[in-house]
């Protein structure tokens, strides 16, 4: 079987899975799991067979015309290098795992048949983003994906918050598509094709007529699909969703995709030097911004959603010093440790009874009842600290080493600044993150308070899928630090010295900070009793989860909700706690700017049509209404007031004849 046969297969498999899953739910549900899991396993399997074959070498190019459009061609075409070889292999080795735990985490759960489906599709249409080789075929997986997110992120439909997430999702990441796809037919028309090995061709001919405006058409797109800075705001609130979901949305697809793209079609951005600023600026204030917001959160996946938002930030700034193996060596290493940190994280929701980390701030002994959780989060939380020799360590410093390099002089494809913009950024963010880690674990695992509930052990499915992510989250870096460089056209991913040193340095005085914030609040302020408890019902997770979702505190009260007075965050961030909390206020922003407006407008036009619109029309009913009104009352039955009628028009009309005849 040749390699373009099996990297046609390797999306193709989880889309059959999704639709025999979605025929055989209801009448043979014993097949859903199957179903379910081995349409992705297989996927990896092959796309690994792929990337062996592609070696890290010369890109894997096939094409055929799929419809003639009268001008610029659309390709049904594939193009793998070994960024596209590794990603793919990123994908369908989380979405396996994700399938795989979603088996016991909602192995009650009536609609699983329809979320499994939906998470193949999923699936199927992030690796269709991977493997394309057209943008338009590209779009067709990018929007497929934003579909999936609407109904995933929403399955919990029961709850309000859901239904809202779902929605402002959608519309969100629909907003940035539009600039988009502008964008994409812009730089189709400049190249005279959609295939990205045209496009590249172009642009190393200096073939782009309008390099800036694409490349800012294009990262508006980029902004809602990877949640960067004006456009995050959807992905916190899309913790609504099921656990699994969003460890499938921020560590293999639907923010990764926009972080591929931009590092696919690098060239088109380094064309302009106001865009790589652009994305320099952009990057940075994610970065700061998010991990600022992460440390006064209290829901522990609002935490994981901000860490990243600015992970990825980290990843865009890699993009915006020119250094695309950065980029891609941080998105591999991310997708695990953050995949890892999100289930766990569903299995600590489960024991809880709730997403609060004050509530779990007043338990004891909840890492007793789920060790494979504390532990397995916990190598994930050190990656994601970028603490030595954790997966994270490698790829966060081989970021800080491309803005530094660019920073101090190095020739690169953008401006000097951009390299100081990013390095400074991601150099606070260092410490923001260590410092929010830090903060989760202590909340989250070393609680005082009233006994944790046992429920027993954890489902074997989701205790093995987390030690499975652990491996790559403890070893891929090192591994990766020696074996990547050749897949990624021969670029560096050494850090350097003073990066290593200082990055490394700031984290550990990230996680001091925080650790001696909690002890020092924890000492001086009185800690509120969370009361009995009330175990939550036995039972698929899932379901406590949706609890969870429509309480904040299903199982203990009021009182759970309520803000802990040794949380860290409190006394690291002072007066900035309130404004972080919530986001920095920018979906209020957002509401005065747009929603209202959008709102008053609409209002405007549905007054317009009722008050003014509809009178008209009524008034067109009623003129014709009063005459057959008059005409009836005339209708009197009386033979002598008819032909009386008849006479005194035939008088009226010979008169009218004679009188036009003389004037004539």
């Amino acid at each position: 079987m040749t390699t373009t046969t099996l990297a046609v297969l390797v999306p193709l498999l989880p889309f059959l899975g999704a639709v025999a899953g979605l025929l055989l739910g209801r009448t043979a549900p014993g097949f859903v799991r199957p179903l379910a899991v081995l349409p992705p396993l297989a996927s990896l399997v092959l796309a690994a067979l792929v990337a062996v074959r592609q070696g890290g070498g010369r890109a894997v190019d096939a094409y055929t015309l799929l419809t003639p459009t009268g001008s610029v061609p659309v390709d049904l075409a594939l193009h793998i290098d070994g960024f596209a070889a590794l990603v793919a292999i990123l994908v369908a080795f989380v979405a396996t795992c994700v399938q795989i735990y979603s088996t016991g985490y909602l192995r009650d759960d009536p609609r699983y048949p329809s979320y499994a489906a939906l998470v193949s599709l999923f699936t199927s249409a992030m690796l269709l983003v991977v493997y394309s080789g057209d943008l338009i075929v590209l779009l067709v997986g990018w929007e497929v994906m934003g579909i999936c997110s609407y109904f995933l992120v929403g399955h919990y439909w029961g709850t309000p918050e859901a239904r809202a997430a779902s929605l402002k999702a959608f519309l969100v990441t629909k907003l940035g598509d539009v600039p988009f796809l502008i964008g994409l037919f812009a730089l189709g028309t400049d190249a005279g094709s959609f295939r990205i090995t045209s496009v590249l061709d172009t642009v190393a001919s200096g073939g782009l007529d309008h390099p800036t405006l694409i490349a800012l058409l294009l990262l508006a797109g980029v902004a809602g699909k990877s949640a960067q800075f004006p456009l995050h705001t959807w992905l916190p609130d899309a913790m609504a969703g099921p656990t699994p979901v969003s460890a499938l949305i921020h560590a293999a697809t639907m923010v990764a995709a926009g972080v591929y793209f931009t590092a696919r079609l690098l060239p088109v951005f380094e064309a302009s030097a106001a865009a790589m600023t652009v994305l320099a600026v952009m990057a940075a204030v994610t970065m700061l911004g998010s991990g600022l917001a992460a440390l006064a959160q209290d829901d522990i996946k609002r935490v994981l959603a901000y860490s990243t938002i600015g992970q990825l930030g980290y990843m865009t700034g890699a993009l915006a010093v020119g250094d695309r193996g950065a980029a891609v060596f941080h998105l591999l290493a991310h997708g695990a440790f953050k995949a890892l940190l999100f289930l766990a994280a569903g299995a600590v929701i489960h024991a809880a009874g709730t997403n609060s980390l004050a509530a779990m701030s007043r338990m004891s002994h909840l890492r007793d009842r789920v060790p494979d959780a504390f532990w397995t989060m916990t190598v994930a939380l050190l990656a994601l600290a970028a603490i030595p020799p954790f997966s994270g360590f490698f790829s966060k410093e081989s970021v800080l080493g491309a803005a530094e390099r660019l920073a101090t002089g190095h020739p690169g494809p953008a401006p000097g600044a951009a390299g100081w913009i990013v390095l400074v950024a991601a150099l606070a963010t260092a410490v923001l993150t260590a410092a929010y880690a830090t903060r989760l674990w202590l909340l989250a695992f070393r609680g005082r308070g009233v006994e944790a509930p046992d429920h027993g052990r954890q489902p074997l499915t989701m205790t093995v899928v987390l030690w499975v992510l652990a491996v790559p989250s403890l070893a891929f870096g090192a591994l990766a630090y020696r074996t990547l460089p050749g897949w990624f056209d021969g670029e560096s991913l050494a850090p350097t010295l003073f990066t290593s040193l200082l990055g490394t340095g700031l984290a550990v005085v990230g996680g001091l900070l925080a650790y001696g914030a909690w002890q020092r609040a924890a000492a001086r302020a009185p800690r509120v009793p969370l009361g009995a408890v009330a175990a939550h019902p036995e039972g698929d997770a899932g379901l406590v989860e949706a609890e969870a979702i429509a309480a904040h505190e299903p199982a203990y009260g009021d009182i759970a909700g309520a803000p802990d007075p040794a949380d860290p965050g409190r006394l690291l961030l002072g007066p900035l706690y309130g404004p972080a909390a919530s986001g920095f206020h920018l979906d209020a922003v957002y509401s005065a700017l747009f929603v209202r407006p959008v709102l008053g407008a609409a209002n405007l036009v549905r007054f317009l049509d009722r008050e003014v619109v509809d009178t008209y029309v009524r008034g067109a009913a009623a003129l014709p209404r009063l005459l057959g009104a008059a005409v009836r009352r005339a209708q009197t039955g009386n033979v002598q007031t008819y032909v009386s009628a008849l006479l005194a028009g035939t008088v009226v009309l010979t008169v009218a004849v004679l009188l036009v005849a003389s004037g004539a």
